[in-house]
């Protein structure tokens, strides 16, 4: 008698693993990713490298490599800098829309790359990504950024498919800006998981569906 079993399902997909990525000369004690990276459970930065002399090539390699050891989906946190390594990433890796390895970034005050005036430092991060992101995402900007006037953070969000928020004055997002442990940005992270959740999980259900719509294929070809 022919055997045949039950496809297994795929197990249930863990709670995401943040990934902290800095910006230009890192971030240091009094700024909310060193906050985040102590508060929040499973919290990690990234380990760039060359900080004060960013390398694209190099941090994005490094990036490659954090997001490929995590052991569950990932959500980047960037800031500045941070932000355009994250968004090299996916030029370069070209991810999956749906059930990638990064399932969403909170985008933090990514500075303009091609600006004139900008620190020479950016401009090797440019020309700016043109195509959407792969995974979801939620650009936060300040209205008085000296790194990013306001029109061209939101051209970046519409470039990268990302939501916009508007943060207010806030500067450069930053230690200098008075924020501490930035309770708004996390409260952005939780409505990021939270859709991230649900967006892994309808993606689960699909993908449940097709491994059960294949198990009774496969039953009925032995009948």
């Amino acid at each position: 008698m022919a055997r045949y079993e039950r496809i297994p399902a795929p197990k249930e997909t863990p709670q995401p693993q943040i990934l902290i990525v800095p910006g230009l000369n890192n971030s240091g004690p009094r700024h909310w990713q060193t906050h985040w990276e102590s508060e929040l459970p499973g919290a990690s930065k990234v380990e760039l490298g060359c900080w004060d002399n960013p390398d694209r090539n190099l941090w994005v390699n490094r990036l490659n490599l954090a997001i490929h050891k995590a052991a569950a989906p990932v959500i980047l946190v960037a800031h500045s800098l941070g932000c355009h390594a994250a968004a090299w990433w996916a030029e370069y890796e070209q991810p999956p829309r749906l059930g990638g390895k990064v399932a969403g970034a909170l985008l933090v005050a990514p500075p303009d790359v091609e600006s004139a005036d900008i620190d020479p430092r950016l401009k090797r991060f440019g020309p700016l990504i043109q195509g959407r992101l792969p995974f979801r995402s939620l650009l936060v900007a300040s209205t008085d950024d000296p790194h990013a006037a306001m029109g061209q953070s939101k051209r970046m969000a519409r470039k990268w498919g990302s939501q916009l928020i508007d943060a207010g004055p806030l500067g450069h997002i930053n230690a200098d800006s008075g924020i501490a442990n930035w309770p708004y940005g996390k409260y952005l992270l939780r409505q990021l998981i939270r859709t991230v959740d649900a967006a892994i999980e309808t993606f689960a259900s699909d993908l449940i569906a097709a491994h059960q719509q294949r198990w009774e294929q496969s039953v009925m070809a032995l009948r």
